[in-house]
């Protein structure tokens, strides 16, 4: 099953530095890497094989596509998602998830991802593994995109991917972020395959309004309290 942030079907014809740049992007999505976090890059360059060179340059990719941050005398960082980013974040996922949805063609066989991911977040919820929850619904809303059959919202997507999960994890409650729309996810499916997809695109609309002010609302109460702030 496609995972987001996994390299698109050309991946073959992609650059070294390329190829590696899909791969954090993938991590970051994944949760390994933590907000704030510091990446060393000896130790990053050893595990991924590749010359120090290298990776530099795929920290410039990753610190333009705002993923990363570098830190003069310090280092490079994992990027900490502002509240301004994250409400853009949101827009971005209405406009193109929404519309993906309503305009899907009956028989597309994202449909097929869609319910493969549904069905891995329920093992990964019978499981109580809350942040492998949040992995499987990010790979439900990318099946969304898929639908639109456009590898360029595809790329684009798994980008705001990787930049949503380091938004949810600087709230570091897993299970409250990720329970309430597994749900909500399967109500949606439903729908997108009885082939009702206006409906689908409205809940799914309202999905993501309630998601993003339950972000917002959490992500506040921590930058007042100090546990979130520059680096």
């Amino acid at each position: 099953m496609t995972q987001p942030g996994d390299p698109p079907p050309a991946a073959s014809a992609l650059t070294l530095g390329e190829r590696v740049a899909e791969q954090l992007r993938r991590k970051i999505t994944q949760g390994e890497f933590a907000p704030g976090q510091r990446l060393s890059e000896q130790a990053l360059s050893d595990d991924l094989a590749i010359s120090r060179n290298t990776l530099r340059e795929v920290f410039r990719v990753l610190t333009k596509d705002g993923l990363l941050r570098h830190v003069p005398n310090r280092g490079v960082f994992v990027a900490v998602p502002s509240i301004a980013s994250i409400i853009d974040i949101y827009r971005v996922r209405r406009l193109i998830e929404c519309q993906a949805l309503a305009q899907a063609y009956p028989r597309h066989p994202a449909k097929k991802r869609m319910r493969e991911a549904f069905e891995e977040a329920l093992r990964y919820r019978a499981a109580e593994d809350w942040p492998g929850v949040g992995t499987a619904n990010m790979a439900f809303h990318m099946a969304v995109v898929e639908l639109a059959d456009s590898e360029r919202l595809n790329l684009l997507f798994a980008q705001v991917l990787a930049e949503l999960r380091l938004a949810f994890g600087m709230l570091q409650d897993a299970e409250f972020l990720h329970a309430p729309f597994v749900d909500r996810n399967l109500a949606i499916l439903e729908l997108a395959e009885a082939g009702q997809f206006d409906r689908a695109a409205a809940m799914l609309g309202d999905y993501l309004i309630h998601s993003e002010r339950l972000v917002l609302a959490v992500y506040a109460r921590r930058m007042a309290d100090g546990s979130i702030g520059d680096l």
